[in-house]
């Protein structure tokens, strides 16, 4: 198996469950990788996971605020199933630091994993 990773992305966005988390907004970390069978043939990005486009897709979620961090990381899976139908397992987390709880808290964490089923 081939692993490619991007980890610890950093953005600022309107994630939230309550009103003033999409109004103030918060920074997050986002990890995510991706397995595929070793089937890379040549020294062509084509043969396989162009990791700048992992980053696109990313990128491009992070910006459609949503209430919960749950479906976030489910639609970036699905995007990134579309993208590359070959993946054998993507793991995607994402921190939400500093969250409006009491007391203080470094982050809140969501992670999700999908396997191809056989």
């Amino acid at each position: 198996m081939i692993k490619v990773a991007l980890h610890q992305i950093k953005f600022f966005a309107y994630h939230g469950f309550y009103p003033e988390e999409q109004i103030l907004g918060n920074n997050y970390l986002l990890d995510v990788e991706v397995e595929f069978l070793n089937k890379v043939v040549g020294d062509e990005i084509a043969n396989t996971v162009n990791y700048e486009k992992l980053h696109t897709i990313v990128s491009e979620e992070m910006q459609q605020p949503r209430k919960l961090l749950e479906t976030l990381v489910q639609e970036i899976i699905e995007k990134i199933k579309a993208e590359f139908p070959f993946l054998e397992k993507i793991k995607v987390g994402i921190k939400k630091l500093n969250p409006p709880l009491p007391g203080e808290v470094k982050y809140s964490l969501v992670e999700i994993t999908w396997i191809k089923e056989a």
